[in-house]
């Protein structure tokens, strides 16, 4: 997160208060990032709004431009103005759908997630994330090279925002659950499958210092264990990582980040594998 030097803001005028615009601050007043401010916008001209709001943060000395477009839609106007930008993070406030609109098309902030070629934190809250916790949320059963490569970025940001925030980093695992019939006995044990992930995490533990009791090894379906582990410790930011599936599958199997992103009380940074945003990247170029 230190290397990023352009955050889009995603702006919304109708909203009272801009989370979306706070957290951002937050990010760039460490990081010294330059803040492009966009609203996504075609009937209505919001030019007055922003210059408002580049002037005011100008005073407060912070690097800002901004403008307003539109291209099709939500998700589509603020990949193309990322890549124009050169931005290398989008922020935006989620305000959850109608379970009915959700349940008939796919939400805009779900299309941002899959398709968005750099991290996304949708902001959830107004809660402070100074002296809080942090969670990040990794699968260690997937041990190939893209999921490794992955968790490594999961922890890192996790790392970045609780030293960014003088918070404290906790990680969470989701294990399936025994199963008799497994070919390998390690499966057929709820004590060995536990030992096994805590084992898998060991690598990442060590690298950052994560003691044991801010490991959290739990049974249970990811999109359950996350929220409410979540809860419990009062998570202000949950960092989580989402392979982008597209398709027919992701419609009817849904990515994880997605499903937990209504569920979660607290603001989400989705990251991806390098080698997805890669071809997100060229995805982009080529329309």
């Amino acid at each position: 997160m230190q290397a990023i030097r352009s955050i889009l803001v995603v702006m919304q005028p109708h909203l009272a208060d801009d989370l979306a615009l706070r957290r951002a601050k937050l990010i760039a007043g460490v990081t010294r990032s330059h803040l492009h401010l966009l609203v996504c916008e075609r009937k209505h001209d919001h030019s007055a709004y922003l210059n408002d709001q580049r002037a005011a943060l100008s005073l407060e000395g912070y690097s800002v431009s901004g403008q307003q477009a539109w291209n099709e839609n939500v998700h589509t106007t603020i990949i193309r103005e990322l890549q124009a930008e050169g931005c290398g993070l989008v922020v935006k406030q989620h305000l959850p759908d109608n379970p009915l609109k959700r349940a008939l098309l796919t939400p805009d902030d779900w299309k941002l997630l899959r398709y968005c070629p750099s991290p996304v934190l949708m902001v959830k809250t107004d809660k402070s994330w100074t002296g809080g916790t942090i969670l990040a949320a990794v699968d260690v059963g997937n041990a190939d090279g893209e999921h490794r490569t992955l968790h490594a970025s999961i922890i890192s940001h996790g790392f970045d925002i609780a030293a960014l925030a003088s918070a404290n980093l906790h990680v969470i695992a989701a294990h399936p659950s025994p199963m008799l019939s497994a070919a390998d006995p390690t499966f057929q044990l709820r004590e060995t499958i536990e030992a096994r992930y805590r084992e898998q995490c060991r690598a990442f533990q060590a690298e950052y210092e994560i003691p044991d009791e801010h490991l959290h090894i739990a049974e249970g379906p990811a999109d359950a264990l996350i929220p409410i582990t979540a809860q419990q410790l009062g998570a202000a930011v949950t960092v989580i990582g989402t392979v982008a599936r597209t398709g027919i599958s992701g419609a009817l199997i849904g990515n994880t980040a997605e499903v937990v992103l209504d569920t979660l009380e607290s603001d989400v940074l989705v990251l991806k594998p390098d080698e997805i945003m890669a071809h997100l990247e060229e995805l982009v170029a080529q329309r």
